[in-house]
């Protein structure tokens, strides 16, 4: 009988100890990050930052897979579709909690579908105009808005994205007038802005620093509750607005099923990268400020930031199908 015992007991020991294990074996072999846009520009940038980081600390590949289309969802929808073993990672950003107010027609559902593994970077959008333009930050911008209704308009990178809905929360906040005038994608966009046709935009801040550098865009204020540390000169909508507060979000996400051993083993080596300081110097250098969050945090946040923009969406009317 003591031998059955035992036996017994070291066969639920070793059940016990068998996630543990798995996480601390992980990763046995290549890993795909998905990034749901197109190749270039700071969101590969990053994709490929942490791809290169996470390869030095595990010893396996780490493959960049490019599935742009319909507004981030198609790179999405792959990732919750693929095995969950934590071998397919997808980067998602700020239309990932837009999205579920937006569409009607999603092929997964954004809470039940995915676990969160960690928000790796925030970066704020830029209220920018051309360089002549008269108001040279968010109040005269205000100003001149009610002293001439109706006559301003702003460009976006697509109706429904982040850019475009804060503009309408500035708007909202305000009560001013100004035209949308939605563009696909920023860089036609910023020709139009820079060239004067349209006088203001709203994007990313590490898509408009080099333009604001340059002097080919004028910086009115930045989106966030407080100065970017990558650009201490340009002030917040919340000095203006207060409470405004608004950024761009970048994190991964695995399918739900996958172990939780295994996604707190890949949260807890995310944050490791975004410790190193050259990779936070890189990310400053591009407007995006490293985070790190804990999977129940970044879960958290998802939920939350999700009936925040439905709200938004709601009011400014915005809709895809």
């Amino acid at each position: 009988m003591n031998k059955l015992i035992r036996t017994l007991l070291l066969a639920l020991a070793a059940v016990a100890c068998a996630p543990a294990a798995q996480a601390v074996d992980y990763p046995t072999k290549a890993v795909t990050l998905v990034v749901p846009n197109d190749p270039g520009g700071a969101i590969d940038l990053l994709a490929r930052l942490l791809a290169n980081k996470l390869e030095g600390l595990w010893g396996k590949p780490v493959i960049v897979a490019y599935k742009p289309g319909a507004g981030t969802v198609l790179g999405t929808n792959y990732v919750a579709k693929s095995d969950p073993d934590g071998y397919t990672l997808g980067l998602v950003v700020t239309a990932h909690v837009i999205n579920p107010s937006l569409r009607s027609n999603l092929p997964y559902d954004t809470v039940k579908d995915f676990s969160g593994v960690s928000m790796v970077a925030t970066s704020q959008i830029v209220l920018t105009a051309t360089p002549s333009f008269p108001a040279n930050n968010l109040a005269e911008l205000i100003a001149l808005a009610k002293k001439e209704p109706g006559k301003l308009s702003y460009a976006s990178p697509g109706a429904g994205s982040a850019m475009h809905l804060t503009g309408e929360m500035i708007k909202s906040k305000t009560g001013i007038d100004m035209l949308h005038i939605p563009f696909k994608g920023s860089g036609p966009a910023y020709v139009e802005v820079m060239s004067g046709r349209i006088p203001l935009m709203l994007d990313p801040l590490f898509s408009s620093m080099a333009y604001i550098k340059s002097g080919k865009l004028k910086a009115l204020a930045v989106s966030g509750a407080h100065r970017d540390p990558s650009a201490p000169n340009i002030p917040t909508m919340a000095e203006t607005l207060p409470g405004f507060d608004v950024h761009s979000m970048f994190g991964i996400v695995v399918p739900r099923a996958t172990p939780r051993d295994v996604v707190h083993k890949i949260s807890a080596d995310l944050e490791k990268v975004l410790q190193m300081p050259d990779l936070r110097a890189r990310m400053a250098s591009i407007g995006m400020t490293p985070v790190g969050t804990t999977p129940e945090q970044f879960d958290a946040y998802i939920r939350s930031e999700i009936v925040k923009w439905a709200a938004v969406v709601k009011s400014s009317g915005a809709k895809i199908d």
